[in-house]
């Protein structure tokens, strides 16, 4: 059986993953994703309202003119986790293939939210749930399957497409995490046993692969939140998070750390309430019943103006602007247009990393200055990723033994790392390692 893989998007940068395999006649599409960066920084931009083709100009979503080279019939579009990097581009580009979209149940539910969001296209793709050790039939000679990851984000599942001549294991993006705060452990057992199969081929987010060591479990991050939030449980002011509104697990953790030191706690911010509220209709999270969560802007500052009536002191807000984003809540609040305002001494914790990505890197530091120039405290990087470090790409390829392997997820120098550890392992460029980049068809069999 013919082997295609065409590298369409997230093989030069962060962002706007997108994967198609070609098993003989059958084509499954993993992922369809937003480059956010290349929208943030334009000014009220709404990607809702835009062509596809302007995006793709853009370097927003990927460029899947490509698909038209690759001869055989799309049977699934498989998007991985909820993040926008893997869901964003769903809305613009999924009506052009004639095959159901096939995903988790949290990670459904927000492309159910993706999809009524579009204003340019109708989205009329079947949508399939999947559980993590589910399989489904694609074509009449293979088979997909969903293993449980653990990721920043609930619900997160490696593909593996099941063919003739070997496994296609799609490992965007992931942890070896053993001790979750919410959702199963990665299922380390169920990838061994696909490797004594046979793994044709790995294809490998490279986020972390420059960072030696081991990646913490999410257990740790939350005891660092734990620790940090309970050293100001004295102080009579204002504390402030941020955190990903997407990272269900860390915003459960907030929630019940500020209950602990004796704060209301308010999520504050569109995707906030977008996030949480989806986990908690399916049931995969239960807040407290007097939770408030606002994503309007008339009623985040209503909120805002609550606290300053009652009191800084009695409250505890999450809001969105971990990465600096200029709409975001903890933005508005650096520029003083927010009701709320920060004194001389306010706290305000960090609970994420900055996404490696220039855009990023420069509101980040922009919005801490401001902040700053507020009087405020900064906690920063009370965090872990959800990426694997060096060790746990060792411990994946020593798991799966693939025949081929392919980074993505990251520029040339962020495969560095990469390359230089499956070098180690007897891979070789452009043999059996192989670097691409967007737009590329690699034939492996």
């Amino acid at each position: 059986m013919e082997i295609e893989i065409a590298t369409i998007g997230g093989y030069e940068e962060v962002g706007r993953q997108m994967t198609a395999v070609r098993a003989g006649d059958d084509i499954v599409i993993f992922d369809m994703g937003l480059n956010l960066s290349k929208v943030l920084i334009h000014d009220d931009i709404q990607t809702e309202r835009m062509h596809s083709l302007d995006l793709i100009d853009m370097g927003a979503i990927p460029d899947d003119r490509i698909m038209s080279e690759l001869d055989g019939d799309v049977r699934a579009i498989v998007p991985t986790h909820g993040h926008l990097d893997h869901i964003g581009a769903i809305g613009k580009l999924a009506h052009r293939y004639d095959a159901p979209v096939v995903a988790s149940p949290y990670t459904l539910e927000l492309v159910r939210e993706e999809i009524d969001d579009e204003g340019k296209f109708t989205v009329e793709n079947e949508l399939i749930e999947m559980d993590a050790g589910g399989t489904m039939a694609i074509g009449d000679r293979c088979q997909l399957e969903f293993v449980n990851v653990t990721h920043s984000v609930i619900g997160a599942i490696n593909p593996i497409l099941h063919t003739p001549e070997g496994a296609i294991v799609y490992g965007l993006d992931k942890r070896i995490d053993h001790t979750p705060v919410v959702g199963d452990p990665i299922d380390l057992k169920r990838f061994r046993e696909i490797g004594r199969d046979g793994v044709l081929c790995y294809i490998e987010d490279c986020t972390n692969a420059n960072r030696k060591g081991r990646t913490p479990s999410e257990s740790v991050a939350r005891n660092q939140l734990q620790d940090v939030m309970h050293s100001m449980e004295d102080y009579d002011g204002g504390i402030v998070a941020t955190t990903f509104a997407s990272h269900i697990a860390r915003v459960t953790s907030l929630v019940e750390f500020a209950e602990e030191i004796g704060r209301e706690p308010i999520l504050l911010g569109r995707s906030m309430e977008k996030y949480s509220g989806a986990a908690e209709r399916i049931g995969a999270v239960t807040f407290p019943n007097d939770l408030d969560m606002y994503g309007h802007r008339k009623s985040v500052d209503r909120a805002f103006k609550r606290i300053m009536n009652e009191g800084k002191e009695n409250f505890f807000p999450i809001v969105t602007g971990h990465q600096g984003e200029p709409r975001a809540m903890l933005t508005r609040m650096g520029r003083g247009e927010t009701p709320y305002d920060l004194d001389n001494g306010d706290k305000v914790i960090f609970s994420a990393g900055i996404i490696p990505e220039p855009t990023n890197e420069g509101q980040r530091y922009q919005s801490e200055q401001l902040l700053r120039m507020q009087g405020a405290r900064i906690y920063d990087d009370v965090h872990v990723s959800g990426h694997l470090r060096q060790e746990g790409h060792y411990e994946m390829l020593d798991a799966l033994q693939p025949q081929h392997v392919i980074p993505s997820h990251q520029d040339m120098q962020g495969y560095s790392g990469y390359i230089d550890l499956a070098t180690k392992q007897g891979y070789k460029l452009g043999r059996d390692l192989h670097v691409s980049s967007n737009g590329n068809i690699l034939q492996l069999v």
